[in-house]
């Protein structure tokens, strides 16, 4: 995936916003950063930095969210979006609705 590719995800409330991919090496970085000790993922680094370096329109922090479950789905399309597993969230966010 090239880098700065953009994408607009809308969440389950209807709000938009655009997505930015920062390249392969900064992805590896925010990886390791969001890992406590034992590998183990820890919610707000994730957030903070799904936040921080994805999430380009709208500007958020976790304090500008009223609703955990919408900084939630922000965060969650993030991660997809840099991960690659984008079509694994759609396939579920399909079955959710069934």
């Amino acid at each position: 995936m090239s880098a700065f590719k953009q994408k607009v995800v809308k969440t389950a409330s209807g709000k938009e916003y655009v997505l930015q991919h920062p390249g392969v090496r900064a992805v590896t970085k925010i990886s390791d950063r969001i890992k406590n000790k034992h590998g183990v993922i820890m919610d707000e680094r994730l957030c903070d930095e799904m936040l921080q370096h994805i999430v380009v329109e709208p500007k958020t922090t976790l304090e500008s969210f009223d609703s955990y479950p919408e900084m939630i789905d922000v965060v969650r399309r993030a991660f997809a979006f840099i991960s690659g597993q984008e079509d694994e969230l759609e396939h579920d966010d399909q079955q959710a609705g069934s």
